[in-house]
This record gives structure tokens, C-alpha cells and sequence, in this order.
């Protein structure tokens, strides 16, 4: 990633602030961790909190100094929302537009026009994977449900043959592309091109979503054979809908399909020129590579898709300046606990490295006979497990092992990212609330979730971290 490295940042915390062992620091490590995971399971405190307690803790049980466990814990979070909280709140502000315009809508009714009977599953994961680029997971979730239990309800679909494509599209996006919060931080903590972390996301997404998805999806409705719950149907007809049932908007006037999608994909195209460029020209002198690697860069990216989704959204839909203005702020409000969690989760990957505890997990790591990107796998699903959030196992994970990417590749410090997000994602179960909504939308009990919404999860990452591994034999 192109924005200051944290080291860079924290020029007092270059020096571990602990000089314990191995056995204390690991003692260290798995109590701050502990911490974390008591108070958002049983406790139920905000992940922010639970992260802050957690750092200092870690530092105490490491026998640092609290006031310097507390500058490594800010120094941290400032430079961690130094580096994604920008793209975070583009990302969000082009979802806000992409929904509010109508600009979703046009992408779902165009695809399904096209699609019917064996290929209605592909379409609705190419619709999610499309949607999903820009928006977090759980709006990509309330935007894709009126249009998952409709399509199911119409077309007389299982439902799980219809929603698992959906679920799978969106959470392989959430956890594998930037410019979501979890690969982003990643992207940070371990100094990874971003370029060739999303060039190799997509090449490792595409092959796993279509497994965990459409192919998924047949023994997911044999397995749990239910019905489109009435009671969410009823919520969609109470609200507008045309004669069939169908949501539609107030104002008929969408952006046009191809625009909508140009707007969407436009970062994406613009980090991959900047990828390729690099790799072609691979001078960083030269005129044409100094270009790109401005309106490549993430923040020129996105901030380019906003700009550019002003109008052909916004102003396509009709909206007028100040609707746009009241678009923008209001997509920014929901991130705010978002961008706490990713900074306090920053704070305790730079407390996990002031400590040493990186450098000890490099150093225990050269005496295993595992590999560096299934050693960040497994760290990742750890704290996965226990905590229930992609996003906290993501930040805890790369802190963990951003030192074994030191010896590392350009290409394999972009898979040890993808590893992470990889892990991340495994086995969502009841300390999720992405569990927890998924069961609620679809009507089902725990028991049915955990066999299709829990198991496509874990498809997703058993599936996703195998690529990743095969990749690193291959470049």
C-alpha cells in the first residue's frame, strides 16, 4: 500500500516496549486475546472497547510500561485510520449513492431479464460479487434479500438454491477485495501492494465463489428445503411494490446499466492499471508509471468512482445537489463504529508488534515445518472462532505475522493478505451477527443456518486459503 507504513509513523516505537521471554510474551498474547474474546462474547462490550482493553492488557501481561502500551495502542489507531479510514468512507459514500440512486436496482433487473431456470443462481452470484465490490457486507445483505426471496418466490426457487449464490458473492468480496476495511488493514500492517493483492484477490475469488456459491447451493437446498418466509414477504408488500410483489422505487427514473457498472468497476480498473503498469514499465521514474501510480492509488480511485457516481448516479436519477449532499452524510454515519473497530484493531496489532510478539512469532515459525501463508490461515480462523469478527480476526492476524513478510515476495506478501482474509471468514457461528442476520432473513433456525450459511463460510476459506497456496508454488 502506498501510505506510510506504521513503523514510519511511530518513530518512538521502533524499540520494543518489553524485553519478556518467549514463554511470558506468549502467556501475553494469549491473555490480551482472552480478554478480547470474554468481553464481546459473554459481556457483549463494542468490539472498539473490548479491542482497547484487550491492547492494554496485553501490554501489562507482557510487563510494559502502561504509558508505553498506550503510545503504541494510539499510535496505532492514528495510523491505521491514517491509512483506510479515508477509503473506508468513500467506499461508503459510492455504496450510498449506488443504493439510494437506484443504481443496485438497475444492475439486479438487467442481469435477471437476462437469466432464467439453470443459470438464475449464476446470475444472482454475479450480482452479488458486483454489488458486494463497493458496499460493506451488511448493506450489500439488505439490498440483495428483497431481491433473493422474490426471485425464489416467483420463480419457484429453493431458497437456499437462490440465497447461498447471494451470501457467497457478497462475504468473498467482504473478506478477500479491497477496498473493504479487513483487506485493507491487512494490505497495511504487512506493506503490501495493493495492485497485486487485488489482482490476485480476484484471480482467488472468482474459483471460489463459484464453489461456495452456485455449486454450494445444490446440497445447501437439499439439506435445508424451507419455504420463503411469509412474515418478510408481507414487509416488502407492505412497502412499495407492483403487482407482483416486487419492490420498486418511488421515482422510476434509474441510472443507465452501463454507466452504473463503469461507475462501480472504475477503482477496480483504475489499482489494476497501476498494478500492471508497474509490472511493464517497472521504472519508477518514468512519466507514464508516475501517473498511474497517482490515479492508482487507492484514494485517487475511489475518490475518482465518487466524483464520477455523482453524476452518473445521482444526477442520472434525478437527484439534485443538495439530495447528493444528504446522500454523502448519510453514509457516513454507519461507518463510524466500523472505522473505531478498525483503528482499535490497529492499536492491537501495533501493541502485538512493540511488544515483540511478532518477532517471536518469527522466530518460533522457522522451527515449524508449516508455511508462512498457512501459519497467517490458521491464526486467522483462531481468532475467528473465538471472536466471531472478520475484521478483528484480519487485524489481529496481520499484526501477528507481519514480520515474516520481510523475506517475502511482492506477489507473496499480497497471497499472506489474502491468507489472512481467508482465515477470517471461516465457520461463522453464534458469536457472528452476520450469523445472526443471515438466520433472521431467511427464516431459518440455528441448526439450519450453521448447515448452509456456516458451511459456505468455510468453504469459502478452506477453498480460498488452498488457492493461495497453490499460488505461492506457482509464483
Amino acid at each position: 500500500m502506498t501510505s506510510l507504513s506504521v513503523e514510519t509513523l511511530a518513530a518512538d516505537a521502533v524499540e520494543p516496549i518489553t524485553s519478556a521471554g518467549h514463554a511470558q510474551l506468549g502467556i501475553a498474547v494469549l491473555a490480551g486475546i482472552a480478554v478480547i474474546v470474554l468481553l464481546i462474547t459473554k459481556f457483549k462490550v463494542h468490539a472498539f472497547l473490548a479491542l482497547t482493553i484487550g491492547s492494554l492488557a496485553l501490554g501489562a501481561f507482557a510487563g510494559a510500561p502502561l504509558d508505553k502500551a498506550i503510545t503504541s495502542f494510539t499510535t496505532g489507531l492514528g495510523s491505521t485510520v491514517a491509512g483506510v479510514g479515508v477509503l473506508i468512507a468513500l467506499g461508503a459514500i459510492l455504496g450510498k449513492l449506488l443504493a439510494d440512486s437506484g443504481g443496485a436496482d438497475q444492475i439486479v433487473d438487467t442481469i435477471l431479464r437476462r437469466a432464467g431456470g439453470r443459470s438464475m443462481p449464476w446470475a444472482i452470484v454475479l450480482i452479488a460479487s458486483v454489488i458486494g465490490l463497493p458496499l460493506f457486507f451488511e448493506v450489500g445483505i439488505v439490498l440483495l434479500i428483497p431481491v433473493v426471496l422474490m426471485v425464489a418466490k416467483r420463480g419457484n426457487y429453493s431458497l437456499m438454491r437462490i440465497g447461498i449464490p447471494a451470501l457467497a458473492g457478497l462475504s468473498v468480496m467482504h473478506g478477500l477485495i479491497p477496498p473493504h476495511p479487513g483487506p485493507l488493514v491487512a494490505i497495511d500492517a504487512v506493506d503490501a501492494n495493493l495492485g497485486v493483492t487485488l489482482a490476485l484477490g480476484v484471480l482467488v475469488a472468482i474459483p471460489t465463489v463459484i464453489i461456495a456459491g452456485p455449486v454450494f447451493s445444490k446440497f445447501a437446498a437439499r439439506w435445508v428445503d424451507i419455504p420463503v418466509p411469509e412474515k418478510m414477504l408481507q414487509g416488502l408488500q407492505g412497502s412499495a411494490a407492483d403487482s407482483d410483489g416486487r419492490p420498486t422505487k418511488e421515482d422510476a427514473k434509474l441510472p443507465g446499466f452501463g454507466a452504473t457498472i463503469a461507475t462501480v468497476l472504475l477503482p477496480v480498473v483504475l489499482m489494476l492499471s497501476k498494478a500492471l503498469v508497474d509490472i511493464v514499465v517497472d521504472n519508477p521514474e518514468h512519466t507514464v508509471q508516475r501517473v498511474f501510480d497517482v490515479i492508482g492509488s487507492p484514494l485517487i480511485a475511489l475518490l475518482a468512482a465518487v466524483i464520477v457516481g455523482m453524476f452518473t448516479l445521482g444526477r442520472a436519477a434525478g437527484f439534485s445537489k443538495g439530495k447528493i449532499t444528504a446522500t454523502v452524510e448519510k453514509s457516513l454515519a454507519p461507518i463510524a463504529g466500523i472505522l473505531l473497530i478498525v483503528g482499535a484493531g490497529g492499536g492491537f496489532k501495533q501493541t502485538l508488534i512493540d511488544s515483540g510478539v511478532g518477532e517471536m512469532v518469527l522466530e518460533i515459525s522457522k522451527d515449524w515445518a508449516i508455511p508462512g501463508l498457512a501459519l497467517a490461515w490458521l491464526i486467522a480462523v483462531v481468532i475467528r472462532l473465538a471472536t466471531g469478527s472478520a475484521t478483528v480476526a484480519t487485524v489481529s492476524a496481520a499484526g501477528l505475522v507481519a514480520p515474516l513478510a520481510a523475506d517475502m515476495s511482492t506477489t507473496h506478501t499480497a497471497l499472506l493478505v489474502l491468507a489472512i482474509g481467508a482465515g477470517s471468514l471461516f465457520f461463522s457461528h453464534v458469536n457472528d451477527a452476520g450469523f445472526w442476520l443471515v438466520k433472521e432473513y431467511f427464516g431459518m433456525n440455528v441448526g439450519q443456518t450453521i448447515k448452509t450459511w456456516s458451511a459456505m463460510e468455510t468453504i469459502i476459506s478452506v477453498v480460498a486459503g488452498a488457492l493461495v497456496l497453490l499460488l505461492s508454488l506457482i509464483i
